[in-house]
This record gives structure tokens, sequence and C-alpha cells, in this order.
């Protein structure tokens, strides 16, 4: 199947499981087509399909509950139950017992195209090695949670950075689309309860955000609090684009919470999932980061380290596999992350060129 079969596939796969926001869905075709990287996050489902094809040595490694969809703007921060600002992975829509390759490649690929887009000056080949590093210093060293105000360098800088505005991050939000009346009576509940009151007033709005979650129901609850603005998110839950790639019959298993709870972090005490919904707290210290937010002045290196690091970290949940993922990795040499990223990266442009054809 091309690109355009298999998002047809993808997609008809989808509605069986969710309610899917058509409106949504076209803009997500349409920032497809504007550039590689965007393209690269909305697809996870045709990455499935073609990396046991282009990778298949690779698809044989050792396997850990891996986060699938991985990529440079699978980033960001959120407050812990201590209120300490944590920075790691965002999102894990699309986690699913994986080679632990699967997340390097798909990390080092997306450098790729952002470099290709001129967002990031680092050299491919020491992004890879950057990330490599990183991982392996992460499982050597058993993990260790970003907790920002423990970290000098990019990390500290972002953490007080205009990012951090809270004018501008609530001005943006009170901008949505107008507030809609079909939101469904489970969502509701699950937005009300998640609220720092009962019987608090409120505003629901749906949300437009990310790029592989565009189509899924998104809506946000906006309240006014003791002096100040709340928001919680209730986002539609969806099993990974994984289940359907390995044609599984039964409903799937959703590993959504089972890698929050294994990482080496501090997590998040709003992030959980209620029914069919993965809600989440909306703050202006919680949230994705993008290329664009981060310092003007950084070191790259130390970044892409860091998200080695950081991917080490959710690996480390897999506690019974890491000695074979040591053991896996201590045989490869060369140039391997650096070759596969780069085939990778090349199936991708060669889809999207075909998917801004039509």
């Amino acid at each position: 199947m091309n690109i355009h079969e298999t998002t047809r596939s993808y997609e008809t796969w989808m509605r069986r499981r969710i309610t899917v926001v058509r409106s949504d869905l076209r803009e997500k075709h349409r920032l497809m087509a504007e550039a590689p990287f965007p393209f690269l996050r909305a697809t996870f489902y045709r990455w499935m399909q073609l990396w046991p094809e282009i990778c298949p040595e690779l698809a044989k490694a050792p396997v850990v509950l891996a986060v699938g969809d991985l990529h440079v703007e699978n980033f960001g921060t959120w407050r812990d139950a201590d209120g300490r600002l944590n920075w790691g992975v965002n999102d894990f829509d699309e986690v699913y017992p994986l080679p632990y390759t699967i997340d390097l490649v798909r990390l080092a690929a997306s450098a790729y195209l952002a470099i290709r887009a001129e967002h990031l000056t680092l050299k491919p080949k020491k992004a890879c090695a950057a990330l490599l590093d990183g991982y392996q210093e992460g499982l050597r060293s058993a993990g260790r949670p970003f907790v920002l105000a423990e970290h000098a360098g990019w990390l500290r800088e972002l953490a007080l950075s205009r990012l951090r505005d809270p004018k501008r991050f609530w001005k943006k939000l009170a901008g949505l689309a107008g507030e809609r009346k079909s939101l469904p009576a489970d969502a509701r509940k699950v937005l009300e309860r998640m609220l720092p009151e009962p019987g608090l007033a409120y505003r629901i709005f749906h949300r437009r955000a990310g790029m592989g979650s565009l189509g899924r129901q998104r809506f946000v609850a906006l309240a006014d609090w003791r002096g100040g603005k709340v928001a919680r998110e209730a986002k539609a839950l969806l099993p990974s684009a994984c289940a359907r790639a390995r044609a599984e019959k039964r409903e799937a298993k959703i590993y959504y919470m089972d890698a929050v709870r294994r990482a080496v972090r501090a997590p998040d005490p709003f992030l959980g999932v209620q029914g069919r919904w993965v809600v989440r707290r909306l703050f202006p210290d919680s949230c994705r980061i993008e290329i664009a937010d981060l310092p003007t002045k950084r070191d790259e290196l130390r970044i892409f380290e860091d998200m080695g690091r950081e991917v080490a970290n959710v690996h480390l949940g897999s506690a019974a596999a890491i000695a074979a993922v040591r053991r896996d990795l201590a045989r490869r040499s060369g140039e391997w992350l650096h070759a596969t990223a780069k085939a990778m990266a090349r199936a991708t442009l060669e889809d999207w060129m075909t998917w801004r054809r039509g």
C-alpha cells in the first residue's frame, strides 16, 4: 500500500474505535503536506508499516515498553507532586512492546528532518552519536529523572524562558474555538472530577493540538478559581497504531499509563487515564516543547544526549529486558543508528512527496 492507501486504512480502523472530528482530520491532512517533519509526526501508522521492511534486523532487537511515536518535539515539562518542574517525554499515546531500537531510530530520523528544515544546526552523524551516548549512559547509571532545579545548562534556561509566560499561555488558550455542546457525558464527568473544587463554573472548548492525535475528540474545561485560571483536558483514548500493524484480533491493550508508572521519572499527578479519556492539567509549566521554544543559545549536543538519557529512563521501566538490551547494544558497531535513521528519513521524504502530489 502507498501512503494514501495506508492513511485511508488507518483512519477507517480509527473510526471503528472512536468518534472522529472530521474538520480536525482535514486539517491534519493539510498540515501533512506542508513539510516532512510534521508529516513524520502525523504518520506513525505508516512508520510501523515501513519499519520491519527497511530495518528487518533492528526489528528483531530486544523488546521493551517503547514510546513508539518518538521525535524531537515529543518532550515537554510538567510539575510533579512536590511542585518541582520536570522535563521528559510528553506523549505516550503510541506506547507498545517494541524493539528498543525503534525509539532511537525514530528520534534520530526526526532529527534528520529537523536539521534538513534548518530548525537545528547539528550534523546528523553527531546527533546520532550524542543520542547513543546519552542512552548508554542512562542505562549504565540506572536512569535519573530530569528535575530542572537540579540541572544546569539548557534545561535551566528553558525553565526560565518566555515559554513560561502565563499571560501568553492563557491568552492562547482563551482563543480556542467556540464552545461545543456535543461534549460526551463521560467526558464531562471526567473533567468535572479533575477541577480543583466541586461545583466550579467552567466553559468547555474543543482544542486542536498535536499532529498524530489530530482527529480525536479533545475537550478543555476552562475556569476561574481563587484569583486565577485553571484548565483540564480530556483527549479520546485510542490503542496504539502498533495494534493495527500487528493485526490484533481482540481489543488491543492500551499501555499509556504502564509506561508512565514504570519510567524513571517524577510523574505528573494530574496525568492519567479515566475510562476512554486521557486526562491532564493544562498550565504554562505543563506543555510540549517545540523546537522554536528551545533557547536561542543552546548546546545541541547536550540536548540530544539528554534526549537519549530520557529514552533510557523510559526503557528502564522494562527491567527484565535491560540486560539483553545492553548486550545487543554492545555487539553493534559502526554508525548503525546513523545509517538506519537516514534510511527511514529518506522513506519518509518519499512518502511526503507522494502525499503532496495527491
